[in-house]
């Protein structure tokens, strides 16, 4: 099959292979062609007969000059399109600390390899929005952030001798299948738990860890006790929050309100502002967390079940933050390789009523770890997915319903 145009031009013949039909693949690939300028011939298509068997397809890329088609080329290369005449990836030592050449490849968070003397290797730690740091004599690849760029650094450069292997979709149908689809309020809610509860018990049953990433809206709506009732069976083994999650929470122990409104009255309580204050200053007296649990100060809820059980929590801040308490860190540099060290280990992330932590998160998260954002503005669970976390799944819901439920399914089994 060949475009209407002539053959002139520069030319680049690629391959893509894997479940390219059912996952709309290939169309989205030679879409991508046509739209940059370039047209294509199809010189050889396999489509596989079962479900399970892979198809394979070599297209002759052309375009107007020789620069369009690289443009066209590091497109498809995001796709999963491979030249089939491949060369080594290409490196440049880094002349500017804290910053990539000018050519560096910039990552997906899609599994990625480069090519070093014939050979394809993974890049580890996979991360969207980073460069690739390439040792060549030890045949071994790594995401590196810009910040963490140092002088002299092999950075690869270019697309050639990169490619990227698209995550496909899920050969079986399944509950968390049906969840992946546009974002509703009028999904039925109990089918959406039942999946996320299904989700976590796999993870778990794999030997991964399940992360939490929780906005102040637990403490706001009363669902402190449901997380911490999670945290305490097992079941959430990482934790990133802000300042405002912990501090409410806090207060929750220590006065039964949250930003001074009774948890268990809905209702403003006298002197209840200041509530948020002493709690964050009663932590600080004692120096941590930890210290205002062992100490008694810290008796219930999030922050002492994390501690009791000795999960990895992360609390980066933020500039509004009261005190802060003091296991936040403020240095936001500081938080996220903290953050990238923490999810070693995730294969489920669990996104509770934060817009810019679920962002943050996302961004540091390989496509192949299942994300489910749960917010009761759908602008927020529309928001995660379209910065990149491709893999999001969206339930909008109130978190205290969605958090009861929950742990009911988990616990009480």
């Amino acid at each position: 099959m060949a475009t209407a145009e002539s053959k002139t031009g520069a030319a680049e013949e690629v391959e893509v292979r894997g479940h390219i039909v059912d996952s709309l693949l290939l169309p989205k690939i030679l879409d991508r062609i046509l739209q940059m300028g370039g047209t294509f011939e199809i010189l050889e298509c396999t489509i596989g007969v079962q479900r399970t068997d892979p198809s394979y397809a070599r297209i002759d890329v052309r375009a107007e000059s020789a620069e369009r088609l690289a443009e066209i080329l590091a497109d498809l290369v995001e796709h999963g399109a491979t030249p089939v005449h491949a060369q080594d990836a290409r490196v440049e030592p880094a002349d500017v600390a804290t910053a990539f050449p000018e050519r560096f490849y910039s990552t997906t968070n899609q599994k990625t390899q480069v090519r070093v003397k014939g050979r394809w290797i993974d890049v580890e730690n996979q991360e969207m929005d980073c460069g690739i740091l390439l040792d060549v004599a030890a045949g071994a690849a790594r995401c590196i952030p810009m910040v963490d760029v140092k002088l002299g650094d092999p950075i690869v450069v270019g697309h050639g001798g990169v490619r990227v292997i698209p995550e496909e979709r899920p050969r079986e149908s399944s509950l968390f299948g049906f969840m992946s689809s546009n974002v509703s309020s009028e999904k039925p809610k109990a089918v959406g738990v039942k999946a996320v509860a299904d989700g976590i018990r796999a993870t778990r049953a794999a030997g991964k860890k399940v992360l939490l990433v929780g906005g102040p809206a637990i403490a706001h709506t009363g669902s402190a006790a449901h997380v911490a009732r999670l945290i305490r069976e097992g079941w959430i083994q990482t934790l990133f929050a802000g300042n405002a999650l912990a501090l409410h929470d806090v207060e929750q122990s220590m006065f039964g309100t949250s930003l001074g409104v009774s948890i268990a009255r809905g209702e403003a309580v006298e002197h209840g502002h200041e509530h948020h204050l002493r709690a964050v200053n009663a932590v600080r007296r004692v120096g941590s967390l930890k210290a205002a649990v062992d100490r008694g100060v810290v008796t219930s809820g999030i922050m002492y079940e994390a501690v009791k059980k000795g999960i990895d929590m992360v609390l980066a801040g933020s500039i509004r933050d009261d005190g802060p308490l003091p296991d936040v860190v403020t240095d936001v540099l500081v938080a996220q390789d903290k953050m990238r060290a923490a999810i070693k280990g995730v294969g489920f992330a669990l996104c509770i009523a934060t817009a810019l932590h679920s962002i943050a998160t996302g961004n540091l998260l390989p496509a192949w770890v299942k994300v489910v954002c749960v917010d009761i503005n759908p602008a927020t669970v529309t928001k995660l997915a379209d910065r990149g976390t491709f893999q999001t799944v969206g339930i909008v819901t109130d978190v205290e319903p969605f958090l009861r439920t929950l742990a009911a399914e988990l616990t009480d089994a």
